[in-house]
């Protein structure tokens, strides 16, 4: 699923153009807020939905309200649409456009402000559309599995292993404890290798689909980095390729992590 948030008076707008010309299932999230309470208040740090949805006479759904994150609904709706659109949630860490006018408490040069504009009218839609099918989709576990579980080897299948790696705090109770972790690749570089592995991994015998996926950006501790999920005919063949899948990743993949503790940052490689 594609996401793009924007920010500012004439979201609105720019969403229903923008949707007009996307093809496929769309998703809309507005926050409870008000845009004026959202954007002039400095203290307020809301970003919460429903889980009520809409399903407007277009087919688009709609999601408003409160008691439920911004994420957790991008999560739900990660295997139902292709693409979502987020409308006033200044603090989600999610491809944006921003439109500056309306804005003033969001950091203009933050790495997912994709494009900038004074208003709605001042803006390119199709420069829109470009940014949000180019941002990294929004992937979960269920994600992957439901890709796995559609491929036509699937009635001979037996077993769905999966691994969930996370951001710990830290490694033992004297350990600083790690804020975040931000996740950096070369263009396509990570994305060609793993597809790669993916292939080479889907050739053992027993093994009928493998799918790996690397969160890049910034990752607060306790989020989900990365997952590989493996349909194959039996468990023993699902749980050594599943360990093979994340320990290749790691070892093939150009993946630069950079770690910032209560006390310092680095770069993970430079310190080793």
């Amino acid at each position: 699923m594609q996401v793009l948030g924007i920010l500012g008076q004439d979201a609105g707008a720019l969403c229903s153009d923008v949707i007009a010309q996307l093809d496929g299932a769309v998703a809309v999230i507005e926050t409870q807020e008000t845009i004026d309470q959202t954007f002039n208040d400095p203290h307020n740090t809301s970003s919460d939905v429903t889980t009520r949805y809409d399903l407007a006479d277009t087919g688009h759904w709609r999601a408003s309200g409160e008691n439920h994150s911004v994420v957790d609904i991008l999560d739900e709706l990660s295997t139902t649409v292709d693409y979502t659109l987020v409308i006033g949630a200044s603090n989600a860490r999610i491809p944006t456009v921003l439109l500056e006018t309306a804005v003033t408490d969001i950091d203009h040069d933050s790495t997912h402000v994709v494009l900038t504009a004074e208003t709605a009218t001042a803006i390119d839609t199709e420069d829109v559309v470009t940014a949000i099918e180019s941002a990294e989709p929004h992937i979960t576990l269920s994600t992957l599995i439901d890709r796995v579980k559609s491929s036509s080897d699937a009635d001979r299948a037996g077993a769905i292993a999966t691994f969930t790696g996370r951001v710990r705090a830290r490694d033992s109770d004297d350990d600083p404890e790690t804020v975040r972790l931000r996740f950096e690749t070369y263009d396509s570089v990570a994305d060609d290798r793993m597809r790669e592995i993916e292939s080479e991994l889907s050739e053992r015998d027993g093994v009928f689909a493998v799918e790996l996926f690397h969160r890049t950006g910034i990752i607060n501790n306790g989020e989900d980095i990365v997952f590989v999920v493996v349909l194959a005919g039996h468990r023993a063949e699902a749980f050594e390729t599943v360990s093979d899948g994340i320990n290749r990743l790691k070892a093939e993949v150009p993946i630069f992590k950079h770690e910032t503790t209560i006390e310092e940052d680095f770069w993970v490689h430079e310190r080793n």
